[in-house]
């Protein structure tokens, strides 16, 4: 049988796939030796995934800093649209309860055509 572009055998294809099933199936590694299995995460570690990247304390935040925290939550096709709508938006995208806040204190008439006149509104609405 002809294999195209593999540079793999049919016989070595065949053993990692054997190698494979275990982990696939249980879904978490399946090797004995410890040193090879990624470390958890430790106590002090700092949290980077979903971490809220603005001070929501005194600070007066960049509209470049809130529209990189809104960006977390809205795409291009959330807009354009008012406020009530990206509030709606940003609850489903568990956004910061601040940040939602701040959409919120929005005029509810005008309709923003994109994440920087957003962002503008917001660090200018404080």
């Amino acid at each position: 049988m002809q294999r195209g572009s593999d540079r793999l055998s049919v016989h070595r294809d065949d053993e990692m796939k054997r190698e494979l099933r275990g982990l696939l199936r249980s879904r978490h590694p399946t090797r004995t030796e410890e040193w090879s299995d990624p470390e958890p995460p430790a106590e002090d570690d700092p949290e980077m995934y979903r971490a809220p990247m603005l001070p929501w304390g005194s600070e007066r935040p960049s509209p470049a800093s809130l529209r990189l925290e809104l960006a977390r939550s809205l795409t291009r096709h959330d807009f354009p649209a008012q406020p009530s709508e990206l509030v709606r938006v940003l609850r489903r995208g568990d956004a910061p309860d601040a940040l939602v806040h701040r959409v919120s204190r929005l005029p509810r008439s005008t309709r923003y055509r994109n994440l920087l006149e957003l962002a503008e509104a917001v660090a200018g609405g404080e």
